[in-house]
């Protein structure tokens, strides 16, 4: 505003207050002029003070000095308090300066109120987007500097939802030529960082969060995690979920953090055995097969089971999962055929003793006893309770498992009447092919076998050791060995087909992690404590929880929310 003063805060004395000396004479001049019109020059004087009045001379308000002074008094007030102190408030002169104001696009209520620069600047700086209709207009004019700061809340609720409903971000355009890039280019770059390194780098902007999520940078790192969804081919078994997100949960894996619970109780011990498919847990009690529906957390059950399969006189062993069926096997020494969603129920006489294990792939079922035979039969519903094959093992079989190429089949036996526990027969003939091991103790019962790939298989028993064996190099000796720390018989061994092992202990319960890589357990969980001392039965886990079957109940470890 010049020399000329500034007007005052708005909802004061108006722009009188706080001038000088000379400003106020010329004040007093006008005044005066004014009177000596009689009563014309008050509209002037009013519209050169913002239309308020003066304040300490008790001028009328902005509505009568409208009224008095008639259209030269809104002439008046496109001209400012200085202004109008030069010109004397000449209506022409107010004219041409509303003119230009409005060429120059500045808001003439919002100067002469003192809002012109100061007030459009600041907006401008808070990224806050003007209303142009004129009644909030006029309203946010006629407001007091000192309520600005109290719309602060408002202003900052409306700028986080302008923010959220921004679009994705850009490529930075400043900075670094690196981002500049071809992203091809840009990706071959940062598959050479690490896990800290890309977490860091995500941290940079939000173009660069969204370009180090890809699943192409995460997927080296996620192939050499525990338990990520990756096996040792390569092959994805979750391409669902982003690969970040699953090496997050596999570092729970690798430090051993997990929150434990309980989905099952049980009145009596059991010797239970369970499986997963999808959202489902199928669980053996006593003489029955029951299937539960996780809840969306995967950490617990829905009470009411899906479904109840029956049909065995005694206690079941073991049973699996193959083409919506359920095959069990039963301390009746009967064998049972389920479908999964219906009350389809088939059972027939397999064995003279009780039925320790069973497998099926590929329409064909093969069951190991303890009357010292494996036996093969075919799924095909006319032909169920037919026996193709039946093998002479001299031991009682408790373990036992189909190659993936389906033309073969191993068993686990006791090593009680055979040097070598594990012996793997052909399929179609019944034939012996090989036996894997030669030093093994006697007594040295394989409990658990697995085929990892036609060629690959794990076991594990009695003996304490989980063995690796490799077909293509030597069925003579294994390639690698882990011990039990503590001597105890290992139940039950699980793998995620890549790094992880998890194997059950006859101890307290003990469920241990193992790293194939390396010799040495990675962690320990007992589950029971000395009085309720139980093995774990059965293992199964997923990429985010772990299940345990116990004589008592059924523990899950939770690595994703630990």
């Amino acid at each position: 505003m010049g020399s000329q003063g500034r007007s005052g805060a708005p909802g004061n004395g108006g722009p009188g207050e706080g001038e000088g000396g000379e400003a106020r004479k010329l004040q007093e001049g006008r005044v005066a002029r004014g009177k000596r019109r009689k009563g014309k020059g008050k509209g002037k004087a009013g519209a050169g003070q913002g239309g308020r009045g003066s304040g300490a001379e008790g001028k009328p308000g902005p509505r009568r000095a409208a009224e008095a002074a008639g259209p030269r008094a809104e002439a008046g007030a496109g001209a400012g308090p200085a202004e109008g102190a030069e010109r004397g408030g000449s209506v022409e002169e107010g004219a041409r300066s509303l003119v230009k104001r409005d060429e120059g696009r500045a808001g003439a209520r919002d100067k002469a109120q003192g809002r012109d620069d100061g007030q459009e600047a600041w907006r401008v700086r808070t990224g806050r987007r003007e209303d142009t209709r004129p009644g909030r207009a006029q309203r946010r004019g006629s407001q007091a500097w000192g309520g600005v700061a109290g719309t602060g809340a408002a202003m900052a609720a409306a700028a986080e939802e302008e923010a959220a409903a921004r679009p994705p971000a850009a490529r930075p355009t400043a900075g670094s030529a690196l981002w500049r890039l071809p992203e091809e280019l840009l990706l071959l770059i940062c598959s050479y960082l690490d896990m800290r390194a890309l977490g860091r780098l995500a941290q940079v902007c939000r173009w660069l969060r969204r370009f180090t999520s890809c699943d192409l940078l995460w997927r080296r790192i996620a192939r050499a995690s525990l338990n990520s969804g990756f096996t040792r081919l390569g092959t994805d078994l979750m391409p669902s979920v982003p690969v970040k997100e699953r090496v997050k949960v596999s570092q729970n894996w690798r430090l051993g953090r997990c929150r434990e619970g309980i989905l099952l109780r049980w009145r009596c011990s059991q010797m239970p055995w369970m499986q997963l498919e999808d959202d489902s847990l199928y669980v053996s009690q006593a003489n029955f097969i029951l299937a539960y529906q996780f809840r969306p957390d995967g950490a617990s059950l829905n009470r009411r089971p899906l479904g109840v399969f029956a049909g065995h006189d005694e206690d079941v062993c073991h049973f699996v999962l193959a083409n919506s069926h359920i095959i069990s096997a039963g301390g009746d020494g009967k064998i049972g055929i389920h479908k999964t969603h219906s009350t389809f129920t088939v059972k027939y006489s397999a064995h003279e003793q009780e039925v320790n294990c069973v497998d099926c792939k590929g329409g064909i079922i093969v069951s190991g006893s303890r009357d010292r035979t494996a036996k093969v039969w075919p799924l095909a519903s006319g032909r169920l309770g037919q026996c193709l094959h039946t093998i002479q093992t001299e031991d009682r079989v408790w373990s036992i498992a189909i190659s993936p190429l389906l033309s073969s089949f191993v068993t686990g036996t006791a090593c009680c009447g055979h040097f070598s526990p594990l012996r793997i027969w052909d399929l179609n003939s019944g034939q012996l092919m090989m036996h894997l091991g030669s030093d093994f103790p006697p007594g040295a019962g394989v409990l658990d076998v697995m085929y990892e790939s036609p060629s690959t298989l794990l076991s594990c028993g009695y003996d304490t050791y989980v063995r690796y064996w490799d077909l293509r190099t030597s069925a003579r000796k294994c390639v690698m060995e882990w011990e039990e720390p503590h001597d105890s018989t290992l139940y039950c061994l699980q793998t995620d087909g890549n790094h992880l092992l998890a194997t059950g202990s006859s101890y307290y319960g003990v469920v241990r992690l193992w790293d194939r890589r390396q010799r040495a357990c990675l962690h320990a969980f007992p589950l029971t404590s000395t009085p309720l001392s139980s093995p774990v039965y059965c293992l199964r886990f997923t990429t985010t929880h772990l299940y345990a079957a116990l004589s008592y109940n059924l523990h899950v470890l939770d690595f994703q929310n630990p």
